[in-house]
């Protein structure tokens, strides 16, 4: 069994998945991948199956009663610690997290002695985000900043998505007591490594936005990140 395991969480993303599976091949064809795919019905789901034929290492796992980034990852984490993969490893379908970043995220956490490396957009005040347009940019960068703020965490880019873990940082968090399912799960899987005591790396990255397919991000999911980390704040998740 490979020790690395690449989790790409997928809704109706046609115009990417292909692409996206011979990219992080392109790389390293003896890393294995996770698609974990919500029930998608625009021919995603078929472009995977026929990719398996010729790459062994890719996995597919279809989820039918719930949707959510959260939900499809905590799915692809419970799949990896079943099977002993080392290094664990989300990514976007949609090349908004560029395959060429998977050995330094890795290499933070293997040969850098880390438990969590953050591809980071935002490591010490600098941007790096391409075509994203202005609002957006500084909701995120901001959004960042404010959980920083609130939480103490010390770690820049606190919303990020592009992110390995050891795998005793997936078999130490508590699945179930995860309370958020979009944007905020991303804050919360962090915060709670931190709080775990985990030694946490940011590595610089640039992050690109899809040029193909739909954003799924939306004004609830950045609701969620926001006043999710008040409750986080008031509820005790934030205590040690």
């Amino acid at each position: 069994m490979n020790q690395v395991l690449i989790i790409i969480p997928t809704l109706n993303e046609v115009e990417n998945i292909n692409n996206i599976i011979k990219a992080v091949f392109d790389i390293d064809s003896n890393y294995d991948i996770l698609v974990v795919d919500d029930n998608s019905t625009d021919g995603t789901i078929n472009i995977i199956k026929n990719l398996q034929k010729s790459h062994p290492n890719l996995h597919l796992e279809i989820r039918i009663s719930s949707r959510g980034l959260g939900k499809a990852y905590i799915h692809g984490f419970k799949w990896a610690i079943q099977r002993d993969y080392e290094y664990v490893l989300e990514m976007d379908a949609d090349f908004s997290h560029n395959p060429e970043d998977l050995p330094r995220l890795i290499n933070a956490c293997k040969e850098g002695n880390n438990d969590v490396a953050i591809g980071s957009r935002y490591i010490n005040n600098k941007i790096n985000v391409i075509n994203w347009d202005f609002k957006r940019l500084m909701l995120s960068y901001f959004a960042s900043k404010y959980v920083k703020f609130v939480t103490g965490i010390p770690v820049f880019d606190t919303t990020a998505g592009f992110i390995c873990y050891r795998r005793k940082v997936l078999e130490t968090i508590d699945f179930s007591k995860i309370r958020f399912t979009g944007y905020a799960f991303q804050i919360e899987m962090k915060f709670k490594a931190w709080l775990h005591k985990f030694k946490i790396k940011e590595v610089s990255i640039i992050f690109t936005d899809r040029t193909k397919g739909t954003s799924k991000l939306d004004s609830s999911i950045i609701s969620e990140a926001i006043f999710g980390v008040i409750r986080m704040k008031f509820k005790g998740l934030t205590k040690k």
